[in-house]
């Protein structure tokens, strides 16, 4: 390899180090860029540069896949694969990768995880309590089981959209009107009625309930437990929809491929919450309660003819985890502190000439 290879290589390690790297890196990599510069063995050179990458990369790549849009991605990516695999109609690929199309769209609204108070508030919570109070009084029913709401000849599931969010947005925000609206949102799951929703619910305010103890949730989590009990004592037997209930364990018997995409998609939903817990310990509980609620789905589909969060075929469970992901407090991270005479220069592309006088 001749030395212009060698020095090219070298340069182009650190501009894509340098292009990765989150703002709070970047004075390093300008400054990784300019010490490899000033080496005079391209050899030496490009060690250096390689050595500096494989250091820094980590670093750059983490925050990434921490957040939870690196979740839902891949979830429905991992879905897509198992359904492929499958042979589910392409319809079904397409209807899931419409719904990630538009989560990712409202996730862009709000650059990064967390959004305002004002929307996670109490009034929001009562508001849909009343939509989900709403469903099996003005949706659809099969066999006397109203879960969905027709829209524009697509089925959905108003619970499995709003209900996340409700949970977490509960957990953030505590009082008289958000806790109505919780008693409401149980008494409208035990009226569907729908087992999983409803130990959804449960499942999310016992968490809560151990970590946050206060008036609002123990009122809450009785109204959810009754709930729960009443789902329990009512029939709920409805026939398993291909592609949608069961598919943990019906995902095996078609390919081993299958079956590690669907289960490795329904394990990457509870990442944002791990994140969470362990690198925001002031707002554990709420991480807590995210993670407690999409893993009472996960195991309600998996021993239970309910519908797979996210990996499965349907829309609602992508917008339900993308509404959930946006009521979570910003995911904090650790503070990097900048290169001493780097950080205040400009981060912009350089070129070789300007590198020269810089090094000059």
């Amino acid at each position: 390899m001749s030395g212009g290879v060698r020095r090219g290589l070298a340069d182009f390690t650190c501009r894509v180090l340098q292009a990765t790297l989150p703002p709070a890196l970047r004075s390093w990599g300008w400054a990784i860029r300019c010490e490899t510069a000033a080496i005079p063995d391209d050899s030496q050179a490009l060690l250096f540069a390689l050595q500096s990458a494989r250091g820094l990369l980590p670093s750059a790549v983490t925050p990434r896949l921490l957040h939870p849009s690196a979740a839902l991605i891949g979830a429905v990516a991992l879905g897509v694969v198992y359904m492929a695999i499958a042979g589910a109609p392409t319809r079904y690929l397409g209807i899931n990768l419409g719904a990630l199309f538009v989560g990712l769209a409202m996730l862009a609204l709000f650059p990064g995880a967390g959004v305002s108070g004002r929307i996670c508030g109490a009034r929001t919570i009562a508001a849909m309590a009343g939509a989900l109070l709403a469903t099996p009084l003005l949706g659809d029913k099969v066999d006397g089981i109203g879960r969905w709401v027709s829209l524009s000849g697509v089925s959905v599931q108003p619970s499995l959209i709003l209900l996340p969010f409700m949970l977490v947005a509960f957990a953030r925000e505590r009082n008289r009107t958000s806790t109505m609206g919780m008693v409401v949102a149980a008494a409208a799951l035990a009226i569907q009625p729908d087992r999983a929703m409803a130990g959804m619910l449960a499942a999310g305010l016992a968490v809560l309930m151990v970590m946050r103890p206060d008036r609002f949730v123990i009122s809450a989590f009785a109204a959810s437990v009754a709930g729960f009990a009443v789902t329990l004592a009512r029939a709920d037997a409805l026939p398993e929809a291909p592609y949608v209930d069961g598919i943990l364990l019906s995902a095996l018997r078609v390919h081993w491929a299958a079956g590690a995409a669907a289960s490795g998609g329904s394990v990457l939903l509870l990442f944002p919450a791990i994140a969470g817990y362990y690198r925001d310990p002031a707002k554990r509980a709420t991480f807590a309660v995210f993670g407690a609620a999409w893993l009472a789905l996960i195991l309600a589909a998996a021993f239970g003819t309910y519908p797979t969060p996210v990996v499965g075929y349907g829309g609602s469970a992508i917008i339900g985890y993308t509404l959930s992901i946006l009521a979570l407090p910003k995911l904090m991270t650790d503070p990097v502190p900048p290169v001493a005479g780097i950080a205040e220069q400009p981060i912009t592309p350089l070129s070789d000439q300007r590198l020269s006088v810089v090094l000059a």
